[in-house]
């Protein structure tokens, strides 16, 4: 995830430009953060038809044009320790996220969420994944589910909230695949299939998110 271009160009000015933003979780016993969470401020009217395309977008919009009277915090991406999930760490996270956006006045906290259960059906689309539900009518998802559990709605798919290009040799030293032909391949860890086209040695890989507003 970290080979998109525009996530290579923005992302390692967060902390450093929009510091008061970012939650970090600490074990106090260890001495360690076990949990981090990187957002940005943007304006966004409320209005779900002028939702940013995603991640991507946010970033540049967020970074490039930094709106002067933000209205709204955009959280980017929640990261838990390997060792320490499970544990409900990432709903802690979230909260705090929530609470940042309300201490510095923002009205709302929107997230581009990538929903961990979906790299186990790459081939169903996310606008179908994101509307599965489980017994209970809470969602599918793992952490579509903990969104929602914490007060999030679900408002609507992101399909390509962020791009990843590379020529094939790149995409094969990614994966750790071999792209023989071109065509559509499955690659752990992906939301959908990557495309490769051999004859352009271009490999494109299309991140499906889906967006979440917390009031």
């Amino acid at each position: 995830m970290r080979h998109g271009k525009v996530v290579r160009r923005y992302w390692g000015s967060i902390a450093t430009t929009r510091p008061q933003f970012q939650v970090a979780l600490l074990d106090s016993a260890r001495e360690a953060v076990v949990a981090k969470g990187h957002a940005i401020p943007i304006a966004w009217s409320g209005d779900v038809g002028t939702l940013p395309d995603g991640i991507d977008a946010v970033l540049k919009e967020g970074l490039l044009n930094p709106p002067t009277r933000p209205t709204t915090l955009c959280a980017l991406a929640v990261v838990v320790a390997p060792e320490e999930r499970g544990r409900g760490l990432s709903a802690l996270v979230l909260e705090a996220m929530r609470g940042v956006a309300a201490r510095c006045g923002l009205r709302d906290l929107i997230a581009p969420v990538r929903p961990t259960g979906k790299s186990s059906y790459p081939l169903t689309p996310i606008e179908r994944y994101m509307r599965w539900t489980d017994s209970s009518g809470l969602p599918f998802d793992p952490w579509l589910r903990v969104h929602v559990r914490l007060g999030g709605r679900v408002l609507e798919p992101a399909p390509q909230s962020m791009v990843v290009a590379g020529t094939v040799a790149e995409w094969e030293r990614w994966s750790g695949l071999r792209f023989v032909d071109s065509g559509r391949y499955l690659v752990p860890g992906a939301l959908q299939p990557v495309s490769i086209d051999r004859e352009r040695d271009a490999g494109r890989y299309d991140e499906p998110n889906v967006w979440v507003h917390h009031a």
